[in-house]
C-alpha cells in the first residue's frame, strides 16, 4: 500500500480531530452566526434538531439586556452605590490577603500564573485573568468582610468585582464600563437565584456557588463586550459550572469557603466569557428546552423572574455592606449586645447564661471558623467590650479557656417567628442572666442591621471601614489614594490605571507553597 494511503493510528486520530474541529468552529457573516451541521443529512425533512430549538422570549430579552449593559447609562444613585460595593470588595480583598485563604490564593497565582495581564491584589505578581479572578475572589471572601445579598442568598461582590476587574484589565475597559459590568453581575446572579429558589430548599446545594458563577459570568461578558448571541452562550457555560455543597461551616480555616463563595464563581464566570470570546459556541437557550438549567435545579422554578423589573430594579441597591467582619446572620446579635454594653457594663465572669433568640442549627451555630461562629463572636465581645477584625481572626482565642467557658454559656432559642433563619436574624433578643439572678435584655436595634437597605451606612462610615481594613496592609497614604480613586471610578479611562494602587511592593517576601503543608 502506498504511504499516502496507509492508515496509522496517529493519522486516524489527526483526521478525526480536524473533522471535529471543523464542525465545531463558528462562522461569523456580518452579525449573523452560521453553524455547520455535519449530521443534517441524517435528519428527516422537516424534523427539528436540538440546535434549531426556538429561543424563548425570556432568553431573548435577558441576553439583549446583558449585551447592551456596557453602554447603558445608569442612575446616579446606582453609580454611587456601585462604587461603594467595589470599594468594599477591594477592602475585603486587601485585608483578606493577610489571612490564610489569601496567602494560599497568592501562592497559587504565583505557581500557576499564566499570561501576565491581570492584577493579583495585595501582591506584585501579574497573571492570567482566570488565575487572577480565582485569587482575588478567594481573598475577597478570605473572611466575612464582603457584602451579601439576601435574595438568594449569595455574596455578590467577591464574585462579580474580581471577574469584572480581571477582564476589564485584559480588554482595557473604562471605569464606567467596569461599573456597569458590576451592576449587571449583581442583577443577573440574583435573578438566577430567584428563578431556581423553589428547588434549593433542603437540597444541600449552595446558592452562593450558583449566584456567584452567573453573576461573575454576566460581569465578565459585559467587560468583554459580548453581543446577545454570545451572552446566551456565556450563560450556558455558567450553567454547566454552577456548583457547590452546603458543607462550608465545617471548613475550619475558611480556605475552601473562600474558594466556593468567591474564587470559584469568579474563576468560572471569567472562564465562561473567555471561552465564548475565543470563538466557542454553546447552547442557545440554557433556560428553556430539554434538560435546561431550571429543570435540573427547580422544575417548579419561574423563568419569568429572570427578567422581572430588569432595568428598573437594580439588585445592587438591595445588597448589604457589613459593619462587622463576621457572617451576616451574626450582625443583629452583635448590634444588640453592643447596645446592651453601652447601657450597662457587664463583667463576663458574672454571666451565668446568655440566650439569643436566633435559629438553633443555623449556619453560624458553633461553626468551625471563628468569624461564622455566633457563640464565639458574642463571647469575644463580652470579654473585650468590642469586636474588631483582629480580635475575631485571632485563632488562638478559639482555645482560650476563658472564651471557651463563656462560649459554653451562650444558648440559642428560636426567634419570634418560629426560628426561621431570616426572621431570627432580623429580630434577635439578647437575654443575659447574671450571678444573683439579675436579667438584662436587649431587643433588635434600629430599623435594621447597620449596612442593610433598611439602615444603610453613610459614605463616611464606609470609608472609615475600608480605611481601617486596608491601611495596615497598604499603609495609610496609599490606602487613602486608592479609596479616593475608586470613589471617582466613572472618570477612569482605563481600569488598568488602578493597578499601582492595588499592588503592594514592600512585602518582606512572597507567599510560598511550602507554607501550606498539603500543597503539592
Amino acid at each position: 500500500m502506498p504511504d499516502d494511503r496507509r492508515l496509522t493510528r496517529r493519522g486516524v486520530l489527526k483526521r478525526a480531530g480536524l473533522a471535529a474541529a471543523a464542525a465545531a468552529v463558528p462562522s461569523y457573516v456580518g452579525s449573523a452566526f452560521r453553524r455547520t451541521m455535519p449530521l443534517a443529512q441524517t435528519v428527516a425533512p422537516g424534523q427539528q434538531t436540538a440546535a434549531d430549538l426556538p429561543i424563548s422570549d425570556v432568553m431573548t430579552r435577558l441576553s439583549t439586556y446583558m449585551s447592551q449593559a456596557r453602554d447603558r447609562a445608569l442612575p446616579d444613585e446606582v453609580i454611587e452605590k456601585a462604587k461603594w460595593h467595589v470599594l468594599d470588595t477591594v477592602a475585603a480583598i486587601v485585608s483578606g490577603s493577610e489571612l490564610a485563604p489569601g496567602r494560599a490564593a497568592m501562592a497559587f497565582a504565583r505557581a500557576y500564573g499564566g499570561k501576565p495581564v491581570a492584577t493579583v491584589v495585595g501582591d506584585t505578581v501579574l497573571c492570567g485573568p482566570i488565575e487572577a479572578a480565582l485569587a482575588n475572589g478567594t481573598m475577597a471572601h478570605a473572611d466575612e468582610t464582603d457584602d451579601t445579598l439576601a435574595p438568594g442568598p449569595w455574596h455578590p461582590g467577591c464574585n462579580v468585582v474580581p471577574a469584572a476587574l480581571a477582564l476589564g484589565e485584559q480588554f482595557g475597559t473604562s471605569g464606567a464600563q467596569f461599573l456597569r459590568a458590576v451592576v449587571l453581575g449583581y442583577d443577573i446572579g440574583t435573578r438566577i437565584l430567584a428563578a431556581v429558589q423553589p428547588g434549593m430548599a433542603n437540597s444541600h446545594k449552595l446558592t452562593y456557588g450558583i449566584g456567584g458563577v452567573f453573576g461573575a459570568a454576566a460581569a465578565a461578558g459585559c467587560a468583554a463586550s459580548l453581543d446577545a448571541t454570545r451572552m446566551r452562550w456565556v450563560l450556558s457555560y455558567a450553567a454547566q459550572q454552577s456548583s457547590g455543597i452546603e458543607s462550608f461551616p465545617r471548613d475550619i480555616d475558611h480556605i475552601e469557603k473562600g474558594f466556593i463563595f468567591g474564587g470559584m464563581g469568579a474563576r468560572s464566570g471569567v472562564t465562561s466569557a473567555l471561552l465564548v470570546h475565543a470563538g466557542w459556541n454553546g447552547v442557545n437557550d440554557i433556560m428553556s428546552g430539554p434538560d435546561n438549567f431550571l429543570l435540573a435545579n427547580a422544575p417548579t422554578g419561574n423563568a419569568e423572574l429572570l427578567i422581572d423589573k430588569l432595568g428598573e430594579r437594580y439588585e445592587l441597591t438591595r445588597a448589604n455592606i457589613k459593619r462587622w467582619t463576621v457572617g451576616q446572620p451574626i450582625h443583629a446579635p452583635l448590634d444588640a449586645l453592643e447596645a446592651l454594653l453601652k447601657r450597662q457594663p457587664i463583667d463576663p465572669n458574672q454571666v451565668q447564661e446568655l440566650i439569643v433568640r436566633y435559629a438553633p442549627g443555623s449556619i453560624t451555630d458553633n461553626s468551625g471558623p471563628s468569624d461564622i461562629n455566633v457563640q464565639h463572636a458574642l463571647a469575644v465581645m463580652l470579654t473585650d467590650k468590642a469586636l474588631t477584625f483582629r480580635s475575631i481572626h485571632d485563632k488562638a482565642r478559639m482555645q482560650d479557656p476563658a472564651i471557651v467557658r463563656l462560649r459554653a454559656k451562650v444558648r440559642l432559642e428560636p426567634g419570634a417567628a418560629g426560628g426561621a433563619r431570616g426572621a431570627a436574624a432580623r429580630t434577635p433578643l439578647i437575654q443575659i442572666t447574671l450571678a444573683g439572678g439579675a436579667r438584662l435584655t436587649q431587643d433588635n436595634v434600629g430599623p435594621g442591621v447597620l449596612g442593610t437597605a433598611a439602615n444603610p451606612m453613610t459614605r463616611e462610615q464606609l470609608v472609615a471601614k475600608c480605611r481601617d481594613l486596608m491601611a495596615p496592609v497598604l499603609r495609610a497614604a496609599p490606602a487613602a489614594r486608592l479609596i479616593d480613586r475608586v470613589l471617582e471610578l466613572e472618570k477612569t479611562k482605563d481600569i488598568r490605571q488602578l493597578r499601582p494602587l492595588l499592588q503592594r511592593t514592600y512585602r518582606a517576601g512572597p507567599p510560598r507553597l511550602s507554607e501550606y503543608p498539603h500543597a503539592k
